[in-house]
């Protein structure tokens, strides 16, 4: 088994098919056809799902704050690596710069993905793992295709924002942010930027 890096880009979130209240979050090799599913906790989710949708909240969430404080700190995270599979279970590490140190810090894989997307750095793994976890997706089935949402409730939400002229949209948009209602945020931004594209 080769122990050569391979990167890997975020493809989206889905809800898991194997595990109630959970969520897969698909990486994709960036030269290549497979994917990494990995089950996330609903909470991971939806901070990489706010990142993914370039939602900014009022409060910072906990990985905000982690970034907030690394960098407070003057801490980097220069890459993200998922160094080992084990029953099932992907374990991760932040490899982080501070003045001329480096430091290797344990992470859970999900916490380690949102802080690679709020860092803008690189998510690796090794060949090994990508050549025993990875999956080819077929993309002409629609059950299986991994989507950026987080709510299977998209369709119903969406009939009630046809009427919505972009302003009120805009206006809903930032209401639902203020609360901390990210799905429904989601919805409102994934209606504005549908109509826009038109």
């Amino acid at each position: 088994m080769s122990n050569k890096k391979v990167k890997l880009n975020i493809l989206g979130l889905s809800y898991s098919q194997t595990q109630s209240g959970a969520y897969a979050l698909v990486l994709a090799e960036e030269e290549g056809d497979r994917r990494i599913p990995i089950i996330i906790g609903g909470v991971e989710a939806q901070s990489i799902a706010i990142k993914l949708e370039g939602l900014e909240p009022p409060r910072p969430l906990t990985h905000d704050l982690f970034l907030n404080f690394s960098k407070s700190f003057e801490i980097e995270i220069l890459e993200v690596v998922i160094y080992k599979l084990e029953e099932g279970i992907f374990y991760s590490e932040l490899i982080c710069q501070r003045g001329e140190e480096q430091l290797h810090i344990d992470s859970r894989t999900s916490d380690a993905v949102a802080l690679a997307l709020r860092f803008e750095c690189p998510i690796y793994t090794y060949e090994s793992i990508i050549e025993k976890a990875g999956i080819v997706l077929d993309f002409d089935s629609k059950e299986e295709q991994p989507v950026k949402k987080t709510s299977t409730t998209k369709p119903v939400s969406a009939e009630k924002y046809k009427e919505k002229s972009i302003e009120e949209l805009k206006k809903l948009l930032q209401e639902a942010i203020e609360g901390e209602d990210y799905e429904r945020a989601s919805d409102i931004r994934d209606e504005i930027n549908s109509r826009e594209e038109e």
